[in-house]
């Protein structure tokens, strides 16, 4: 498996209590993106919401009380070696009977001053997510295509008053520039960059953010959008520049699937937040990965020529 993520994590319990020899390698954090989130409110089980970290930690602890390996390291390329996978990585090669590519994806980033400075303390990237901690507070969402809106309509169910900044105009469906035209908690302020997400104190000090500058493009002049939190909406990356021309990619680079989760080489599956099709929610991404998991095993019963473990390479981003 390649990858550290729900999706990875949750396959590895499985596979580990199937006695499958399991890896899990990944270059970034263990829980990928929930790893970082500030805290998640939606994941079943946990009725006061908890920590991604602490999430990510105990999805860690169950996967290692049933014998999952973790190393960190880097996935360059898949080679389909027949019964066998060869992993080229930057700590070696490794070969698997298995692999499930569970590395997820980045949120786009917009680049500007104090995005990252102020990521998770007023930043954020997934309004079902962090939405519900804005309840009757001001936001500012920028992008204008369909997740934008989409997010938008959603986060008015919290917010008092959303602030849409988008550079150029809404490029969202019909459908949803209706529905964003009939809700008055927003406003759409076409033709405006952002330029700076500025917080209440230096960046080195911490703080909060306070405002959005930017630039309208009809008059020149900069303009300010006070507000208690940034919502940025400009599309996701999945992290597939390892496997290119080896997979099978949608246009936009995430995984091609089958109904059994398996990709176009027999034996390499792929689960969560990479898969074309996915809902980018962890609950569904540990789901997938539990799916894969018995896929695995499934796909090693009919192929195995002898009963000896399989590993099951998990690696990530």
């Amino acid at each position: 498996m390649i990858g550290a993520g729900p999706a990875a994590l949750s396959a590895a319990v499985y596979t580990t209590r199937e006695d499958l020899a399991t890896l899990l390698l990944d270059k970034g954090p263990i829980g990928g993106l929930a790893a970082v989130t500030d805290w998640v409110d939606n994941y079943p089980g946990f009725p006061k919401g908890v920590a991604g970290l602490e999430l990510s930690d105990l999805f860690q602890k169950q996967a290692e009380r049933f014998g999952a390996k973790f190393e960190f390291g880097e996935v360059k390329q898949i080679i389909d070696e027949g019964k066998t996978k060869l992993l080229k990585t930057d700590v070696g090669e490794l070969r698997a009977k298995t692999i499930l590519i569970a590395t997820g994806s980045d949120y786009k980033k917009i680049g500007v001053p104090g995005e990252k400075e102020y990521y998770a303390r007023g930043v954020h990237y997934c309004a079902t997510c962090d939405g519900a901690f804005y309840r009757d507070k001001k936001l500012v969402v920028i992008g204008g295509g369909n997740s934008a809106v989409q997010e938008s309509l959603f986060l008015t169910r919290y917010a008092s008053h959303i602030d849409m900044l988008v550079r150029s105009k809404v490029k969202a469906s019909d459908v949803l520039v209706q529905e964003l035209a009939k809700n008055s908690k927003i406003t759409v302020h076409l033709g405006v960059t952002t330029d700076e997400i500025v917080g209440d104190k230096p960046i080195p000090e911490g703080g909060k953010v306070i405002k959005v500058t930017g630039t309208d493009s009809a008059t020149g002049k900069k303009v300010d959008f006070p507000t208690d939190g940034v919502f940025v909406f400009v599309g996701l990356s999945p992290n597939t520049e390892f496997i290119k021309g080896s997979i099978d990619l949608d246009d936009i680079g995430f995984i091609k699937t089958n109904l059994h989760l398996q990709t176009n080489i027999p034996g390499v599956f792929a689960a969560g937040d990479v898969r074309s099709g996915a809902t980018m929610q962890i609950a569904s991404a540990t789901g997938e990965g539990a799916t894969a998991a018995l896929m695995i095993r499934q796909y090693l019963e009919g192929h195995m020529l002898t009963p000896e473990p399989a590993m099951a390479a998990v690696t990530s981003k």
